[in-house]
């Protein structure tokens, strides 16, 4: 296509936006419901992970403003989503998780900056593969990311605990990502493939979730349940709380219960084995 900067800069600041929300659904998702089953952690983690990566690579190819932005905002938020996987699923207490997402921050800061200055003087003096190399990386972890995801969905023959909303957003925001680097001077090949496998594998869960949560609820109506995954799990936790409730009022072994008869004498009952 012919070298358009202003739709450059248009199409990836609308992605950028798009892939800055996209996990804030997710967020409150796991939030609202106080479960992240069905959510991989994994997932989450290797998406912030591969966020340094992709910071370096955008910023010493040039990319566009937005662009460059996007990878700083999205490890962010893929790590606070990791912490809520620590609290809901493994039961971390909230300053360990707290820690978590800033020593990571920390962490994965202190990486990009120094990348970046390494990565610049290489190319002062020629040196160009590692461009490539960091790119080819960011590809790999974003694309390959998805793949514990799939195991969540083949696990639980549905698409639980994942917000549709986030993969739609995420979608959407590789979709503009890629239209933005066709109006570049240079076919940016890396970036392209790095988008439109984001694209291709986010498509992919939206339609399992058309396919098997169908089924799924039909299966869960046919056994009594409600209809919704997050309100089984919700039914369940309340039964619990009944079961609890209940027991917790009968005699344990190695209780008394005093009691006066119509004569006034206190009769003992031992309920211990």
């Amino acid at each position: 296509m012919i070298e358009n900067a202003a739709a450059e800069n248009a199409l990836g600041t609308v992605g950028s936006v798009l892939w800055t929300i996209q996990i804030i659904p997710q967020l409150v998702k796991s939030y609202r419901t106080k479960d992240v089953e069905g959510l991989s952690a994994m997932l989450m983690f290797v998406w912030a992970v591969s966020s340094p990566f992709l910071g370096v690579y955008a910023i010493v190819q040039d990319l566009s403003v937005p662009i460059i932005l996007q990878p700083q905002s999205f490890g962010l938020l893929s790590s606070i989503s990791v912490a809520q996987c620590m609290y809901y699923g493994q039961k971390r207490s909230k300053s360990v998780c707290v820690a978590f997402v800033l020593v990571f921050a920390c962490m994965m800061a202190g990486f990009e900056v120094g990348m970046v200055y390494a990565v610049r003087a290489g190319m002062d003096n020629g040196v160009d593969w590692p461009v490539t190399l960091f790119g080819s990386i960011s590809a790999a972890l974003l694309a390959g990311a998805l793949i514990p995801q799939y195991y969540e969905i083949y696990r639980l023959k549905e698409v639980k605990g994942i917000s549709l909303i986030f993969m739609g957003a995420d979608m959407a925001g590789g979709v503009f990502c890629t239209l933005s680097l066709a109006f570049r001077s240079k076919v940016d090949i890396i970036g392209t493939i790095n988008y439109c496998c984001v694209v291709v594998l986010d498509l992919g869960v939206l339609i399992l979730a058309m396919i098997l949560n169908p089924r799924a609820k039909r299966k869960r109506l046919e056994a009594g349940l409600p209809a919704n995954a997050d309100d089984t799990i919700e039914i369940d936790d309340v039964r619990q709380v009944q079961i609890s409730t209940t027991t917790s009022g009968l005699p344990k072994d190695g209780d008394r219960c005093d009691t006066l008869d119509s004569a006034g004498t206190t009769n003992v009952k031992d309920f211990s084995a």
